[in-house]
């Protein structure tokens, strides 16, 4: 939109690059050209502002397939005008000289030629094209189409106007058809995922069962070993039994013998002890063989008076020792 300022009862114009202005004064052509900058008066003037640079116009329709499905088209069309003088002169692009706003919507009628002219060519294609093909190939054969059919319109040509580029984005089916057309292609890939999943489980049991095979092939030469190991130990064993046999054995016979040469000689000692007893015996006897009784009578008094308990002390009474004075032949004592 055109910036326009007042000054004393007068307007300035001034215009962007991308916009070419027409002013007319009084039927007559005063200025024409993009980017323009000039004052005016109000009452004398017609103003038009055509925008000269490229424009997107995006557009979604719908259609029917030769199937009878009704599909969605979004697309985009890029356009401009490439001769401000046509399009002005068929279009309302005049100006409010006070506000510099259109007083028509020319864009909108633009929108609308190019929207149904695309519709009409789409509408074409898509009816002689089934839903599978629609969606499969049906994005490019509608973007030729529609280029093709915009090109060859007349009515742009004569407005001035230009098709730089025509883009179709998607074509898409109604939501319960496009779940529907979606569900082969996710069995399809579920399938696949399941089958992974039960090739990766068969390798996984597969793996498991040859660590079994391992744990148990080490278990089993385990035991074997343990079975070595104790067949080892208790020849080990009967070998120390048999070894300590003959060594307790070779001590019996020892002590055995040491017993018997301690026992002779013992005996031997015992013999001739005795004999030497016998030999002092009889000695002894022929010693006192010789002698007489009374000396006999107290010698053994003697022996006897050797073994009997110890008399410290011995009170006699006066006739008790008397009479044993008398028994004795010696002269009495007093007490």
């Amino acid at each position: 939109m055109a910036d326009i300022t007042r000054r004393f009862g007068r307007r300035h114009l001034r215009s962007a690059p991308t916009a070419h202005i027409r002013h007319h004064k009084r039927g007559r052509l005063v200025h024409d050209g993009a980017g323009l900058s000039f004052w005016f008066r109000p009452l004398s003037a017609a103003l038009s502002e055509v925008p000269v640079n490229d424009r997107e116009l995006a557009m979604a329709f719908h259609a029917r397939t030769s199937d009878f499905q009704d599909v969605t088209v979004q697309a985009t069309v890029t356009y401009r005008i490439s001769d401000p003088a046509e399009a002005a002169a068929r279009l309302d692009f005049s100006v409010d000289p006070d506000t510099g706003a259109w007083r028509a919507a020319p864009l909108e009628q633009i929108a609308t030629l190019l929207t149904e002219t695309a519709q009409q060519h789409t509408l074409d294609v898509l009816a002689r094209t089934p839903l599978a093909g629609a969606l499969v190939d049906g994005v490019a054969a509608v973007r030729e189409r529609v280029a093709a059919g915009l090109a060859a319109e007349p009515r742009l040509p004569a407005t001035g106007i230009d098709v730089v580029a025509v883009r179709v984005v998607a074509i898409r089916p109604e939501a319960e058809v496009e779940r529907a057309l979606r569900t082969p292609a996710r069995e399809q890939i579920q399938q696949e995922a399941d089958r992974a999943t039960y090739e990766r489980r068969a390798v996984a049991v597969e793996r498991e069962r040859t660590i079994a095979e391992n744990e148990l092939a080490s278990r089993i030469e385990l035991a074997r070993r343990e079975e070595q190991l104790v067949e080892q130990r208790g020849t080990n064993a009967r070998r120390e039994a048999e070894e300590n046999a003959a060594a307790d054995a070779v001590r019996a016979e020892a002590e055995a013998a040491r017993t018997v040469r301690l026992a002779g000689a013992e005996a031997e000692a015992a013999r001739q002890v005795g004999a030497a007893r016998a030999e002092a015996q009889t000695a002894w006897l022929r010693a006192h063989g010789d002698v007489e009784a009374a000396t006999l009578h107290a010698l053994a008094a003697t022996r006897l008076a050797e073994n009997l308990p110890r008399i410290d002390s011995l009170t006699l009474s006066p006739d008790v020792l008397t009479g044993l004075l008398g028994r004795l032949g010696r002269p009495e004592a007093g007490a």
